[in-house]
């Protein structure tokens, strides 16, 4: 279950980062409480999540499966440049967060 509470806690955290960027500086209303909302509900999970988890895992996952996830989301509904160094580095924080998991322990 902790697991499913991470994946939230992750899936509210992009979702607060994209309500970020699309508040425009915070000058728009409805983005503006989104950024709040997400992120507290994102930490909510996240330290439900830390109850059973190791830190040291759930944070890098929450971390970098959340970087991989807003730069994927900023390439393609935003426009952001992409080319193969940004492609490869992506493809290493996945590999990374892969290897955390492999060497986790069940609690």
């Amino acid at each position: 279950m902790s697991w499913l509470w991470l994946l939230g806690a992750i899936i509210f955290e992009v979702l607060g980062t994209t309500s970020l960027k699309i508040s425009f500086g915070m000058s728009k209303l409805i983005p503006s409480i989104c950024v709040f909302l997400f992120y507290g509900l994102s930490f909510v999970a996240l330290s439900i999540a830390l109850k059973t988890l190791d830190i040291s895992i759930a944070y890098a996952i929450w971390a970098g499966l959340g970087t991989a996830a807003i730069a994927v989301i900023g390439f393609i509904y935003f426009g952001e440049d992409i080319n193969t160094v940004k492609i490869l580095s992506i493809l290493l924080i996945v590999l990374g967060v892969i290897g955390l998991n492999l060497t986790s322990k069940v609690h």
